[in-house]
């Protein structure tokens, strides 16, 4: 006879309301300066400007959309997803990462032109942009630094990542102020695209990989296999699998042989051991020794 057995951990909510206000402020003052980099890159001639003018309208988005998408995600489950909706978060991240990189795409095939034929920059002009680009993105990141989610906090070292950016475009017009090198201005633009392309490459990896039910980034089955083996009452394990809803809240589902009468010990103690995985969501299926598995665990392991 088999048993079954659900168990749910579920972290402190956290103010969910306190954390849109964080958010909605990094956006409106990512879109002013959106505008900002627009018209001062159009001034200065600064490709360079111009480029992250593109990858801060990339921002404006993401804030936006993983907004709206996280609000989404918070709904509960129902009879169409009995997972729920976590997973609508990642729909941002496939729709940005095109975004990110079309306009980067066009970004490097502008600064391949002028690096082709260099045209002058007004290095001044970039050096007070770079200093408002440092102050904006400075505040906006110390805004989401303030929450203590997950998203916020991505939020603050994405905005971390621009303020730096602009301490390098704050570097170049400095030179150019001393020396005259207008190639310097396509070489920093292709430099932020190919950084951009870089890291879009990378989130779309690991999303693909949530897509495709692979294991969690950081969780070694075999790890926890060994731990779910030195429990009491557990005598062996398997069909073990595990899988993402949106790369922080996991799933697994296994079979535990057991002989132990109080079932509600083991499953108790098969929770708190997967819990430091990230593990929220635990189906168990109980067998005692010598029953036939009910599903065909060769072919699930191949």
């Amino acid at each position: 006879m088999h048993h079954h057995a659900h168990a749910h951990h579920h972290d402190h909510a956290h103010d969910r309301g306190k954390a849109a206000e964080n958010i909605s402020a990094a956006f409106f003052l990512n879109a002013f300066f959106v505008v900002v980099e627009a018209v001062g890159g159009w001034a200065t001639n600064s490709v360079a400007i111009l480029s992250d003018a593109l990858h801060d309208f990339g921002d404006c988005l993401s804030l936006a959309t993983a907004w709206f998408l996280a609000r989404k995600a918070e709904k509960p489950r129902d009879a169409r997803y009995s997972y729920g909706y976590r997973r609508f978060s990642l729909l941002g991240a496939v729709f940005l990462s095109g975004v990110l990189t079309v306009s980067s795409a066009f970004m490097v095939v502008e600064a391949v032109r002028r690096l082709l034929a260099p045209q002058p920059v007004a290095a001044r002009g970039m050096l007070w942009i770079a200093v408002f680009g440092v102050v904006v993105n400075g505040a906006a990141a110390l805004r989401a630094g303030r929450g203590a989610s997950l998203n916020e906090r991505a939020v603050f070292l994405h905005l971390m990542e621009d303020v730096l950016g602009w301490v390098a475009v704050l570097a170049a017009a400095g030179v150019m102020l001393v020396v005259d090198f207008p190639a310097l201005d396509p070489i920093l633009s292709l430099a932020i695209a190919l950084w951009v392309l870089v890291n879009v490459a990378r989130n779309l990896r690991s999303v693909f990989r949530v897509l495709l039910q692979a294991v969690p980034e950081g969780v070694d089955p075999e790890a926890v296999k060994t731990r779910l083996l030195a429990l009491d009452g557990v005598e062996s394990v398997h069909d073990l699998h595990l899988w993402s809803l949106d790369g922080e809240s996991h799933v697994m589902t296994l079979h535990v042989v057991t002989r132990a009468s109080d079932l509600q010990a083991v499953k108790r103690a098969v929770v708190e051991v997967v819990r430091r995985d990230g593990v929220g969501h635990v189906t168990i299926e109980f067998e005692r020794p010598g029953t036939v598995c009910t599903t065909d665990c060769d072919s699930a392991a191949r």
